[in-house]
């Protein structure tokens, strides 16, 4: 049987250390009827000990969720208000939607666990446990108590007996299950409460579709990997089913060309890989196997629509039944630079699993044409339009509407094994423009942010990251080792004074995301957070300043390194979003710093402390997180499923499941049109317009260049 550590037996050797209550239950629960009751006993105790030895922090949630249909006005110009209630798909990068306090504490728990009645009970529990484990979940991976009102209980138990503490060694395995208990409490409710819907509201119980009949599977499609990577193969069939007897896109419905490409798209083609890579995932039927992909290609030829524009930038919105493009309904009809440039990594894997061609074409012409426009130093407005191909204002943000541009400049170089030397070549221009115009530091601490410039690079610095720009900190370090661990990338000759810097520029940028967290009553991050400046502020240009705190939790509100942060009411939501602890989970992988994993395991228990929602309805984003308990929003984001917890379990598990530098396309295994076997490289379908020494276009080369450009590409 595979150990809880190794659920896809991918390690030689298992673990030689002493069997915890969790993986004796999970034995027990394997093991015949009569076997079962003496592997029981041993639970007990086991159980017994643990409890014994754990600091038992939390108790059951105890409060009453405000229901206040709260409003926030979105950001500059951008945001709109709603309610939660809006017709169309959620946003990923704009879209929030509308806690529990914990009490109790460990007193007389010795005399509870020596009584009779205590032992009474846990023997009920584990029994409750070994059936939830085995004969209910047919073998799938450690769950919750059977008790429907005790899930909370479990998980916030399992929390606490998890905290390690100065003088024990932390045990990552059980933390990691309890983020596994988490997702399975997420889960489970939207099973019960929701299911097919693309939203999910946890407080009220319900759901919503965004296209009729019957949906897009908006939650179930974007969790698809997670599933896999936690081999929850029980809860995998039952999407895999839903998946085969009731999706298609078929509607006459306008969906949003990138949240529809990185989710829907996206999650297919995971599933797609990792039923390839993951062992005992694929369908036993051997005619379902493509299943994914077919479902894949489908919903990618009806996104094609989406880039028959004048310039080939993607309509904003295309509409599922007949594939036509629709430009943005708002922002002057301009589509977000952000969601124009971040669908590449997905049509190219699905041109490379096909063969055809036409998805990487369609999907890269994008970038020449972007690329064209000749931004300054590798910072591009956050509009443009799709029927011109040119900027719409000269607004600079790596947030909302800019951050995955520059995500997948380097993404792209690494996806396809460093044969587009063009990405890594656009990647470095941006970092040195975010450098030279960006970079700033916070007036009493030192804390690096990456600010904004809403009126172009000329204009005044605004003292402002959103939590989307937390993926950058992850992204760097990255970049900067290809996503092996530093110790290897500093032997290699490529290595040298650049490389330290930039991953101390990593370190710093986390520590700041990191600050945003604990900064707050919950220690849940804000949407928005703005930072105090010297005036004139200090620039990273002139100056590399190390920050001057650690974060120290018991500074006064409003003093010391927290007087740097001002989190303003209308930011101070939290949606769920996964973008710092992914970047927590690259510095890990990389640096081997504990430090990453404490506080992702702080991020999580901020989240079950303060987002559960009472009688199993799962977790929910919140309106403000610096009121204890905060008002829920009743919305459980997709990707709070999709990413945020699967980063988490990945953060706390074993390095070798999902190599970051492991995710590529393999030529060989796999020929591709694109790839030039004789000189073992990708063809790249346009070349950029030479630059002079200050960055800017060659001006007599840029008519050539978009006369070029308008041509089919030649593979």
């Amino acid at each position: 049987m595979n150990s809880t550590r190794d659920p896809f037996n991918l390690r030689s050797k298992a673990s030689l250390t002493a069997p915890s209550a969790f993986s004796l239950l999970q034995n027990a629960a394997n093991k015949t009827a009569s076997q079962a009751v003496e592997s029981t006993k041993q639970a007990v105790e086991a159980t017994k000990q643990a409890i014994q030895d754990s600091d038992m922090s939390f108790a059951i949630p105890r409060n009453v969720p405000n229901f206040e249909n709260a409003q926030r006005k979105f950001e500059d110009n951008v945001w709109s208000k709603v309610t939660g209630n809006e017709q169309g798909l959620p946003m990923y990068k704009d879209k929030p939607t509308g806690g529990y306090g914990y009490s109790g504490g460990a007193k007389g728990r010795r005399g509870f666990m020596r009584s009779k009645r205590g032992m009474g009970l846990i023997a009920l529990a584990v029994l409750g446990l070994i059936y939830w484990l085995g004969w209910s979940r047919g073998g799938t991976a450690i769950g919750l108590e059977s008790d429907e009102k005790d899930r909370g209980k479990s998980l916030a138990s399992k929390i606490s007996g998890s905290a390690g503490g100065k003088k024990s060694k932390v045990d990552w395995e059980k933390r990691r299950l309890a983020v596994k208990d988490a997702f399975l409490l997420s889960w489970g409710a939207y099973e019960e409460h929701g299911w097919g819907y693309d939203e999910y509201h946890p407080v009220s119980k319900t759901g919503r579709y965004m296209a009729e009949p019957n949906g897009m599977g908006w939650i179930i499609v974007d969790a698809l990997d997670t599933l896999m990577i936690m081999n929850l193969t029980k809860e995998l069939n039952h999407a895999r089913q839903w998946i085969t007897t009731s999706l298609d896109y078929d509607k006459k419905q306008d969906v949003n060309t990138f949240e529809t490409t990185i989710r829907m798209l996206g999650g297919l083609l995971s599933a797609h890989y990792l039923q390839e890579t993951l062992p005992g995932l694929k369908p036993e039927n051997a005619n379902e196997e493509d299943m994914f992909l077919e479902k894949a290609t489908d919903l990618a030829d009806r996104l094609m629509g989406a880039y028959e524009s004048p310039s080939g930038v993607p309509w904003a919105s295309v509409i599922l039944k007949d594939g036509k493009g629709e430009a943005s309904h708002a922002d002057g009809g301009a589509s977000s630079t952000a969601e124009a440039t971040s669908l590449q990594l997905e049509m190219k894997f699905l041109a490379y699993l096909t063969g055809e061609a036409v998805y990487w074409e369609k999907a890269e012409k994008v970038m020449q044409v972007v690329d064209n426009n000749g931004a300054k130093d590798g910072l591009l407005p956050i509009f443009i339009y799709a029927d011109r191909g040119t900027f719409r204002g000269n607004e600079i943000r790596w947030g909302s509407r800019g951050d995955s541009y520059y995500e997948y400049l380097i993404k792209q170089y690494l996806q396809t094994q460093k044969q587009e030397p063009v990405y890594q070549e656009m990647w470095n221009e941006s970092l040195n423009g975010a450098k030279k115009h960006l970079l700033t530091y916070t007036k009493n601490s030192h804390l690096t942010v990456l600010a904004e410039r809403p009126d172009g690079i000329e204009g005044h610095l605004h003292p402002k990251m959103d939590h989307l720009v937390c993926f950058l900190p992850g992204t760097i370090a990255l970049a900067t080792t290809g996503g092996i661990p530093l110790a290897e990338a500093r032997k290699q000759p490529t290595w040298g004074k650049q490389q330290e810097e930039d991953m101390q520029l990593a370190r710093e940028l986390t520590k700041t995301c990191i600050g945003m967290y604990k900064v707050t009553a919950t220690g849940l991050a804000p949407e928005i957070a703005h930072f105090e400046l010297d005036d004139p502020p200090k620039m990273y240009r002139t100056e590399v300043l190390a920050s001057k705190s650690n974060l120290e939790t018991d500074i006064p509100e409003g003093e010391g390194w927290k007087s740097d942060f001002n989190i303003k009411q209308a930011d101070a939501h939290n949606l769920q979003r996964p973008e710092t602890v992914e970047s927590l989970l690259y510095m890990w992988r990389i640096t081997g710093d504990d430090i990453y994993r404490e506080w992702g395991w702080e991020m999580f228990q901020a989240f079950v402390k303060h987002t559960i929602v009472e009688d199993n309805g799962g977790f929910s984003s919140v309106s403000n997180v610096n009121t204890i308990p905060p008002p829920l929003r009743d919305n459980m984001e997709s990707f709070w499923l999709a990413e945020t917890l699967k980063y988490m379990y990945l953060l706390f598990g074993p390095n070798d499941l999902l190599p970051l530098d492991q995710i590529v396309f393999n030529t060989e295994a796999h020929p591709f049109p694109r790839f030039d076997a004789s000189k073992k490289r990708f063809k790249t379908g346009w070349e950029r317009i030479p630059r002079d020494e200050k960055g800017n276009l060659v001006p007599e080369k840029v008519e050539e260049a978009t006369a070029t450009a308008s041509k089919p590409t030649s593979i």
